[in-house]
């Protein structure tokens, strides 16, 4: 497989989708009758202190540098009251990690480098203030966001994950979710939207960034099974414009994303639910989508659903097959190859996998749930490892797609 070497490093404390290849690829899946997950093991949690790892992100310094973040979520967290986000350092291309720092008041966040400074934005609990900070020393300290020019960027209650920003037309753009509403049901409180700034901006500054108006939670969309949309890409379509690609919500299967396009910085077009819910291929759990130039197709990594689970339960529960897949258009997805999977879906997932281009090779976390020496994950949503992993010359998986046809 396509997958770095096995190790182990720092612990932390306490329709128009095509298959290639890939039930051949499945027989061989690495990640099988071990009690170690496969990758770089980067942290481990034990599944009796109530604590899991969660929202994993990836970030390469302008000096090589690779820098990851998780944050912690469940009964035995902070998670609700004042999130605890970690930081790691690897100066060997991932093969080593060692930590960093922790920061108090930090949830759902995601690493990037802009004008060659660190940063990493998103909110400060659960359902919490949107916020921002800035590193200037690889992550060894960071900006407080105590107010609106330090950080503090909107005052409310929001939704994210380790999500894109992306660069374009002079402006910087993320997807977020609203979660201010008059019910706090999962994914019935979720709206849809997109934050921007000025590339030359201040990003601390909360007078920087414009907010689109956001897109609510419809229950009649899908035939009335409609669960949510959340964990939005900001994405620049083939036509040029900057859109919202969402995972989505529904139960029976199949699997969809939504595509919300913006007609300005600050407001959508209408969203037709008869066009704009795309076929996807893991669209139920979170994915990471970005462009890549040279082979003029986006890319993502996406819980897949093998086919003797297909139609069986909820697709956003099963999580144990981690796959390779692409499209010219945001439209049509194709499955290109297995990267993890293990056969049991109950305790076992390779999720919220973020990931980077690192010149022909793709780099990438996964928050996985795995067996260890003690009694394993909670399930297979509360992962107790993040795990490093690199695809080697990924878009050779385009020429193995032309091969098998």
């Amino acid at each position: 497989m396509f997958l770095s070497n096995r190790k182990n490093s720092t612990f932390c404390p306490g329709t128009g989708v095509m298959l290639i290849g890939f039930l051949l690829i499945l027989a061989t899946a690495v990640g099988c009758g071990s009690d170690r997950p496969p990758g770089t093991v980067i942290c481990h949690y034990n599944q009796q202190d109530s604590i899991y790892v969660g929202s994993p992100s990836l970030c390469i310094l302008p000096d090589g540098t690779y820098i990851a973040s998780h944050d912690e979520f469940g009964p035995g967290s902070s998670s609700t009251t004042a999130a605890v986000t970690r930081i790691y350092r690897s100066e060997d291309r991932g093969e080593h990690w060692r930590p960093v720092t922790r920061l108090d008041g930090q949830f759902w966040s995601n690493l990037f480098v802009h004008r060659g400074i660190l940063f990493l934005m998103g909110t400060d609990k659960e359902h919490g203030n949107l916020i921002i900070r800035r590193s200037e020393d690889r992550g060894n300290t960071w900006s407080s966001p105590i107010d609106s020019i330090t950080g503090l960027l909107r005052m409310g209650e929001y939704h994210t994950a380790p999500m894109p920003v992306i660069s374009y037309r002079g402006r910087i753009w993320r997807a977020v979710e609203c979660a201010r509403s008059n019910t706090d049901i999962w994914g019935k409180r979720y709206s849809a939207m997109i934050i921007s700034a000025p590339d030359s901006a201040d990003l601390l500054q909360a007078a920087s960034w414009s907010v689109t108006d956001s897109l609510p939670y419809d229950s009649t969309y899908l035939d009335g099974k409609f669960g949510a949309w959340l964990e939005g890409n900001a994405v620049v379509t083939p036509d040029g414009n900057v859109a919202d690609l969402l995972r989505v919500d529904y139960a029976p299967g199949p699997e969809y994303a939504a595509l919300i396009r913006l007609r300005d910085s600050v407001s959508f077009d209408p969203f037709d639910p008869e066009k704009d819910f795309v076929r996807m291929p893991g669209g139920a759990k979170k994915f990471t989508v970005r462009y890549d130039s040279l082979s003029g197709r986006y890319w993502s990594l996406v819980n897949y659903v093998t086919q003797e689970w297909a139609g069986k339960q909820n697709p956003a529960w099963i999580r144990n097959t981690l796959a390779l897949s692409s499209s010219p258009n945001l439209q049509e997805w194709t499955v290109h190859r297995t990267v993890l999977h293990h056969p049991d879906i109950a305790k076992h997932g390779f999720q919220y996998a973020d990931w980077l281009f690192d010149g022909n090779d793709i780099v990438l976390l996964s928050r996985t749930a795995y067996d260890d020496n003690g009694t394993g994950a909670h399930n297979c949503h509360d992962a107790n490892y993040m795990t490093f992993h690199r695809i080697k010359d990924f878009r050779k998986a385009l020429t193995e797609q032309a091969g098998n046809r």
